[in-house]
């Protein structure tokens, strides 16, 4: 991922963070709606779990185990 994306999520999860997250992870991820109850709970708290989740959580690890098939 460019340098240029990931600053463009960052700005947009300092504005409303589920859409920050929902860009980078999907809106039916968990991290997506931890971010929704964060943001209803206080909007601080929203944007530090955003751009954490924007800069630490590898999306593709989770996806990767998904699609392997099972030997």
């Amino acid at each position: 991922m460019s340098f240029c994306c990931k600053c463009l999520e960052i700005l947009i999860a300092i504005l409303l963070p589920p859409l920050g997250v929902c860009l980078r992870h999907g809106c039916c991820s968990l991290e997506f709606f931890i971010c929704l109850f964060l943001t209803i709970l206080g909007y601080l708290p929203g944007i530090i779990y955003a751009v954490y989740v924007i800069i630490s959580v590898d999306p593709d690890r989770y996806r990767r185990d998904y699609w392997q098939p099972i030997n």
